[in-house]
C-alpha cells in the first residue's frame, strides 16, 4: 500500500437516503448529502450510471462534495454490459467517460456488471473488451452466469481473464436474503431482484470487491460477517486492498451494519483499520415500502 492509502475501503450502495439523517447527515440538507456521507465512509457505489448517463454539472458536483481521499465506484451503462455485451461499444464507452471525465481522479473502480445470459460463450468479448480498455483505470467484474462458478474450466477460464488484465471480480453474497423469510415487502423484492449464485471470494488483482446484500435482521447478518472479517483481514495482509459494500433489502440499517463488519475487521486484522463513527448508533425508524430502493 502506497502513501495514505486506507488499507480498506468500506461503504453503501448510495449515499443519500432520508432514513440515514440521525446516523449520518444530521441537519445538513438534501444536497449536502454527499458530502455528509463522505465524511464518514471512504468508498460508495454508484449505481445510477447504470441506467443513465448523469448531467455533466451532476458529475461536477460530486466531484467538489468530496476531498482526494474518497474514492468513487461506478458502473459502466448497461447500454454497454447488457444491450450490447461488451461488443462494438467504443462510441457509448467514449460517451459515458466524456460525460465522468471531471470523476475519473476520483473514481477508484469501474464496474462492469455483466447479465446472467454472459456466459463461457460470450466470455471472448470480456477478453477483447478489457484489452482495449484505458490501461489506467482499474476495473471489476461482476458475472452471474453459474457456469462461472462451476469450480471447474469455465471458472478458471473466467478468473484467467482477469488477472491476465489485471481486473478484480466482484463477489457479490446474497445468502441472507434468500434464507431469510419472504414475508416483507423489501424481502421479496430483493429476492425478486438479486442473483442467486455462489461465494467464491477469490481475488484476482489487488483491489477485490465484496457487495454483501443482507437482510433485515441485523443479528443473521453477522452471522456471515465472521468469515468475511478473516476473509477481508487475509487480503489486507496481502497487501491488497478490499472494497467492501453493505447492502439490506431497504437499506435503512446498513449504515450501522457496515459499522460492525469494520469493527470485526479491525479485530482481525494486524494492521490499522480506521474506525467508523456515525453521529447516533440508534437504529432509524423502519423505512416504507414506497420509499424503498433496490439497486441491481
Amino acid at each position: 500500500m502506497q502513501g495514505d492509502q486506507p488499507r480498506l475501503r468500506l461503504g453503501l450502495a448510495m449515499w443519500s437516503l432520508p432514513q440515514w439523517k440521525n446516523s449520518l447527515y444530521g441537519n445538513g440538507t438534501t444536497t449536502q448529502r454527499l458530502e455528509k456521507y463522505a465524511q464518514v465512509f471512504n468508498t460508495v457505489e454508484g449505481n445510477t450510471t447504470f441506467y443513465a448517463l448523469p448531467k455533466l454539472t451532476s458529475v461536477q458536483n460530486w466531484r467538489d462534495a468530496v476531498d482526494e481521499h474518497f474514492k468513487f465506484t461506478f458502473k459502466l451503462p448497461k447500454t454497454i454490459t447488457h444491450d450490447l455485451q461488451l461488443q462494438h461499444c467504443n462510441a457509448e464507452l467514449k460517451a459515458f467517460f466524456d460525460t465522468m471525465a471531471p470523476l475519473i481522479e476520483k473514481t477508484a473502480i469501474w464496474k462492469i456488471q455483466l447479465p446472467a445470459k454472459f456466459g463461457p460463450h460470450s466470455l471472448a468479448n470480456l477478453d477483447r473488451f478489457l484489452a482495449q480498455f484505458p490501461k489506467e483505470l482499474t476495473v471489476g467484474v461482476e458475472v452471474r452466469h453459474l457456469a462461472f462458478f462451476d469450480k471447474g474450466e469455465h471458472e478458471k477460464a473466467l478468473n484467467q481473464v482477469l488477472i491476465k488484465h489485471h481486473s478484480n471480480r466482484i463477489i457479490i453474497d446474497t445468502r441472507p436474503v434468500f434464507a431469510a423469510t419472504p414475508d416483507h415487502p423489501a424481502i421479496i423484492d430483493g429476492q425478486q431482484k438479486k442473483p442467486k449464485v455462489p461465494v467464491h471470494p477469490i481475488a484476482t488483482a489487488q483491489q477485490p470487491v465484496v457487495r454483501f446484500i443482507g437482510e433485515l435482521n441485523s443479528e443473521i447478518n453477522q452471522a456471515y460477517f465472521g468469515k468475511w472479517a478473516h476473509k477481508i483481514a487475509q487480503w489486507i495482509e496481502q497487501g491488497r486492498q478490499p472494497y467492501v459494500f453493505i447492502h439490506t433489502p431497504d437499506n435503512v440499517a446498513a449504515p450501522e451494519l457496515a459499522v460492525t463488519l469494520n469493527d470485526m475487521i479491525r479485530e482481525c486484522s494486524t494492521h490499522s483499520i480506521a474506525p467508523i463513527k456515525l453521529l447516533d448508533n440508534s437504529l432509524p425508524e423502519a423505512n416504507s415500502v414506497d420509499q424503498l430502493r433496490l439497486d441491481i
